[in-house]
């Protein structure tokens, strides 16, 4: 579905990747991990669109995206779920789920998705009219992940989904990226925590200052010892 070959992407003069390679098939969770600073989230922008490599391609079903603009890769079928949550916070959970479609005119369609993503994320029909400014961190980090899925993305890219949140949070907002997954959709996870996301995930790749120094299965990299000490404590 996905196939990156030797990008090279840079800010300003600082080469932040260095010949990334990576593939993701259909209906797979394919997991980048590595410490801050190794590239992840790098990786995810420039295969958005919002970053420009100067070297290599991207292929996104046989399409190459690396000179188009990012909305028509979201048109094409990828969105993000953004480190931060970058979340609309004047604006009401529904008026965030809106924007999320905002590429998107099949009226039915949009919201027959509505309907899926608020069946998906419970809270956020309770919350549907509050300001999203509002939301505990968690609620967020569900309306980050509903947004991009009401652009209605057969590949869904999402960047850090745990990083704040108290540890009970954490595995409910797992066991929802697993069932984003099991009903069709792709996914491109970047996450510091790494047991849980290769607890999910079917293959994964290491980067390490812009480069993949480790990639394999899931089950490969929980017990290569390299991976269990850096990022697994030991």
């Amino acid at each position: 579905m996905l196939e990156v070959k030797n990008i090279h992407t840079y800010y300003g003069n600082i080469h932040a990747l260095k010949g990334i390679n990576l593939h993701v098939e259909q209906g797979e969770i394919v997991t980048l991990i590595g410490s801050n600073g190794a590239g992840k989230t790098t990786t995810l922008r420039t295969i958005q669109g919002l970053l420009r490599p100067r070297k290599g391609s991207i292929l996104f079903e046989g399409k190459a995206l690396e000179s188009l603009p990012t909305r028509e890769i979201v048109r094409l079928g990828i969105s993000q779920s953004p480190e931060g949550r970058l979340i609309f916070p004047r604006m009401t959970v529904l008026e965030n789920l809106e924007m999320g479609a905002f590429c998107r005119h099949d009226y039915l369609g949009i919201k027959s998705d509505k309907e899926k993503v608020l069946n998906l994320f419970p809270r956020l029909r309770e919350r549907i009219n509050q300001k999203a400014g509002t939301l505990s961190g968690g609620e967020q980090q569900m309306l980050a992940i509903a947004r991009a899925m009401m652009a209605r993305p057969r590949l869904l890219l999402l960047d850090e989904p745990s990083m704040g949140l108290a540890p009970m949070l954490v595995n409910q907002i797992f066991e929802i990226i697993r069932d984003i997954n099991s009903q069709g959709t792709t996914i491109l996870l970047v996450e510091q925590n790494a047991r849980m996301a290769l607890k999910i995930a079917n293959r994964g790749y290491v980067l390490q200052t812009g480069q993949i120094v480790l990639e394999g299965t899931a089950s490969e990299l929980e017990s290569d010892e390299t991976v269990r000490e850096a990022y697994l404590g030991g």
